[in-house]
């Protein structure tokens, strides 16, 4: 038994989401979760139950029925937690699920941390620290491809990956380090040019990882997609529109929308966060002015832009012009020609020469699935295979490969300039302990209470 992990304590939860509800689910793990139930249930005798049943009952308290429910048992070590765990599914009043806690807390149970757990099933060796994480990742998973990339970390995609490099890494760290031991004799158990070529090789898929990070963020977290343009070029028509609901304030008087206005939607299976911004122009208005100037900001931290301009009032080099001021940073844009049912055939043919633009009647709904189609390929996930390829979602794993790619980069240099074993066997150690961070082969307290307290109660 791993020694973070108390066997004498046996946890509860509510499962399920709070708030009324058809039925909610109280979760028990630990030694006593079992022995703790048996002493408020009256039905089967739960002790004597093989795993993996189920058992319809009543909740008492000292005789007094609290409500009907099913308890469902998962004897260790054959549960998520690898401990006995019970799971009591009952109605879903607020009053009964607080009933049924409080009775479970008096016959010994006490409250679970957040993320607790999924904790314990990861110190118990269920997972790794990176199928852990994915737990959560699932939790929150609010699009197709979220959902698709978290399930395949769950289930260990990911952590094959790393831990095969650690493998590769582990077995020239051992003969470097026997090497060592044969210091007097002078004796080479490690070929420094397959070394060399490992680690290049080490650090190619890790180059991959990291450049699969800005997909796997986008999967992961959503694009935000500022919609910017002059006063009355339609943006808060067109996010309606999007939408499918009147979010926005649509008006003729120019200067609206002074503040943002967001929400999401999913296209091609990404969530793309959309921000209704300010018009941009000149202003004497206080008020108007600051709404300027937070679009302003906004663009700086924004993913993709939306430029939308009334294609009936601007020209072709208007839009180029306005593309450039506002664009600093070069973020993929996508120009965006609106009202084209008010426009001549002379007017939108001016327009067919500017790169990837697509022609609109936010009121009319014209050409809106055209939109949405040029947003998906804007995030260039066209070539993602997220069934083949290792994508990179969390944070705390590019900084772990950023370390370890470092730490590789000082075995080369050791190598190159014929370092003694024992400096180049130092290197290998820092590589292999920051791969080891991602998977939880090496941890701390503070990390794990960092990682897991970010889930939520129950899980």
């Amino acid at each position: 038994m791993n020694p973070h992990i108390l066997t004498n304590d046996t946890i509860v939860a509510v499962a399920t989401a709070a708030g009324a509800g058809a039925i909610a689910v109280i979760r028990l793990s630990g030694p006593d979760a079992v022995t703790i139930t048996q002493r408020v249930f009256k039905g089967k005798n739960l002790e004597q139950q093989p795993s993996h049943t189920i058992h319809f009952g009543t909740i008492r308290d000292e005789g007094k029925i609290v409500d009907e429910v099913l308890v469902s048992l998962f004897k260790a070590p054959h549960s998520y937690t690898k401990e006995n765990v019970v799971e009591i599914s009952c109605h879903g009043s607020d009053y009964i699920v607080q009933q049924i806690v409080k009775l479970l807390l008096k016959q010994g149970a006490r409250l679970a941390n957040a993320g607790e757990f999924t904790k314990r099933a990861f110190l118990n060796g269920q997972f790794d620290l990176a199928q852990a994480e994915a737990v959560a990742d699932l939790i929150a998973s609010d699009s197709a491809l979220s959902h698709e990339v978290a399930m395949k970390q769950m289930r260990g995609g990911f952590s094959q990956e790393i831990k095969r490099l650690r493998a590769e890494l582990v077995h020239f760290a051992s003969m470097i380090e026997l090497e060592l031991d044969f210091g007097e004799e002078d004796v080479e158990f490690a070929d420094r040019d397959q070394l060399r070529n490992l680690i290049l090789n080490i650090q190619r898929i890790i180059r991959e990882l990291l450049k699969s990070f800005e997909l796997g963020n986008v999967i992961k977290n959503g694009v935000p997609t500022v919609i910017v343009g002059k006063p009355n070029a339609g943006k808060s028509t067109l996010l309606n529109k999007l939408l499918n609901e009147e979010k926005a304030i649509v008006s003729d008087v120019p200067g609206t929308t002074r503040d943002f206005i967001e929400d999401e939607i999913s296209l091609g299976g990404i969530t793309f966060r959309f921000i209704d911004t300010a018009g941009l122009r000149e202003t004497t208005d206080k008020v108007e002015a600051i709404g300027v100037e937070r679009t302003l900001q906004k663009l700086s931290q924004s993913s993709l832009i939306i430029y939308l301009f009334d294609i009936t009032t601007t020209t072709p080099e208007e839009v180029l012009s306005e593309l450039q001021e506002l664009n600093p940073k070069k973020l993929p844009v996508l120009p965006v020609a609106n009202k084209i049912d008010e426009a001549s055939p002379a007017t939108l043919s001016a327009f067919d020469n500017l790169q990837d633009i697509v022609k609109i009647s936010a009121v009319a709904g014209a050409n809106m699935d055209a939109l949405k189609d040029a947003l998906v390929e804007k995030v260039n996930l066209g070539k993602l295979n997220t069934q083949q390829q290792t994508i990179v979602t969390n944070l705390r794993h590019v900084d772990s490969l950023n370390k370890t790619y470092t730490a590789l980069d000082d075995v080369l240099n050791g190598l190159a300039l014929g370092m003694s074993g024992d400096l180049v066997a130092a290197d290998i150690r820092r590589a292999l302990y920051s791969l080891g961070e991602i998977t939880g082969e090496i941890t701390t307290d503070d990390l794990l209470d960092n990682i897991f307290t970010k889930f939520c109660i129950g899980k």
